[in-house]
């Protein structure tokens, strides 16, 4: 693997590449006890600043503990194009009219009676502070015949296939 350590703009743009691909993480509260909370998390959108938004029922543990200690760990895992992103920040929680009306989405229906009027609707904005990415410079199916070529001829892969770096935005 080589390393390719991002900042700003290009930061960005590769945590909303990654993140938007993949769309689900595992979404880590309570970090400071073993073992960590967490639970699978739909991804709404990560906007031009790098942030990154959640719909969230009120009524959640997660919420509780973000508000307990907002300090939160993203796990995300694109299988199909071998990417994979870590992502260390702080959760915000919303209640505003205005906000859930920007980030709603209409899958979230599934989980709230009343739709977005639904009194425990609330959003989760994550403001990364460290994240880490790995990612495949050609593609899963390059990378994935390079893996087959080396093990037909004995060989080992040189990996230069992957790529991964911090993303400092």
């Amino acid at each position: 693997m080589s390393v390719e350590n991002l900042t700003h703009r290009k930061a960005i743009e590769k945590l909303k590449e990654l993140s938007e691909s993949a769309r689900i993480c595992m979404f880590c509260t309570n970090l400071t006890e073993l073992p960590m909370n967490s639970r699978p998390m739909s991804l709404q959108e990560c906007d031009q600043e790098g942030n990154l938004w959640f719909i969230s029922s009120a009524e959640s543990n997660k919420n509780f503990e973000i508000k307990e200690e907002n300090k939160v760990q993203l796990y995300f895992m694109n299988n199909g194009n071998a990417e994979y992103l870590s992502i260390y920040g702080k959760a915000f929680i919303y209640k505003d009219r205005h906000t859930i009306e920007e980030k709603w989405s209409s899958l979230a229906n599934a989980w709230f009676e009343e739709g977005k009027d639904d009194p425990k609707v609330t959003i989760i904005r994550v403001t990364p502070e460290e994240t880490y990415y790995w990612d495949t410079k050609a593609g899963k199916f390059i990378t994935m015949l390079s893996f087959i070529g080396a093990a037909l001829t004995g060989k080992t892969t040189d990996n230069s296939d992957g790529v991964e770096g911090n993303l400092n935005i």
